[in-house]
């Protein structure tokens, strides 16, 4: 599985530091063999441990040049960062970044040999209309993205339950990503009001690859718990098998 844990604008560097430092400490005495990753804010990026990889949350097309406010490749390279989140729906909505931009940066971290976690998602007034549009509305985020791209990770997030507290019923999560897994064969992520309370019914659902965590990630303790959480189900299955 995948457990990644996005700080978005939160945390400073030292505690971003002392963050990682336990994360690594806790996956190295635990055995954690599943994915870690940690997406810091771009003044808090830092160097991964053993067990735990750090990822830019977004990044400019460019190796380096004029583009005032934007980490480029360079930024990037100095903390030996492969891995970007792109079209994160927080980018979209608020920031403003339209499909071709965010298809431009997919493209040339895709060249460049990056593990990219591509954010997809719809807001509200979709999901209200029901599946179909829905299912429609995430299909025009997958415009000018190689969704068999070897370096792809999917995160599915519904926009109207980041931060909310509202999550989509365990029956809807599987219902959407076993639409998306019809698209694309890479690991499949869900995202939205994901906390330590309820991330092992998601994790268990059979088409959730693992999980992309806002706010329910910022304890350390509470990412760890889902992370445990992600082992045990391991565990579980492989009785189950036997």
């Amino acid at each position: 599985m995948i457990l990644a844990a996005n700080f978005k604008s939160n945390l400073n560097r030292a505690k971003t530091a002392a963050y990682v430092q336990t994360l690594d400490t806790f996956c190295t005495q635990n055995g954690v063999d599943d994915r870690v990753m940690v997406f810091p804010p771009a003044s808090a990026l830092c160097v991964g441990g053993l067990h735990v990889s750090v990822g830019a949350q977004n990044a400019f097309a460019a190796k380096n040049g004029a583009f005032t406010g934007e980490l480029a490749q360079d930024q990037l390279d100095e903390f030996n960062i492969r891995t970007v989140l792109i079209g994160h729906s927080e980018r979209r909505h608020v920031i403003g970044e339209r499909q071709e931009l965010i298809a431009e940066k997919f493209a040339y971290y895709q060249k460049q040999g990056f593990e990219i976690v591509y954010c997809i998602g719809e807001p509200l007034e979709v999901r209200e209309e029901g599946n179909d549009a829905l299912l429609e509305y995430l299909e025009a985020q997958y415009e000018g993205i190689d969704l068999h791209y070897s370096g792809l990770i999917v995160a599915y997030e519904p926009v109207w339950a980041i931060g909310t507290g509202l999550t989509p019923t365990l029956a809807n999560i599987e219902l959407i990503h076993s639409a998306i897994k019809e698209r694309t064969s890479r690991p499949l992520l869900y995202g939205g009001s994901v906390k330590k309370e309820n991330a092992r019914e998601i994790l268990a659902l059979e088409h959730v690859d693992g999980v992309l965590v806002g706010s329910g990630a910022l304890e350390v303790n509470h990412f760890c718990s889902m992370i445990a959480d992600a082992k045990s189900l391991h565990v579980h299955k492989e009785r189950v098998k036997s």
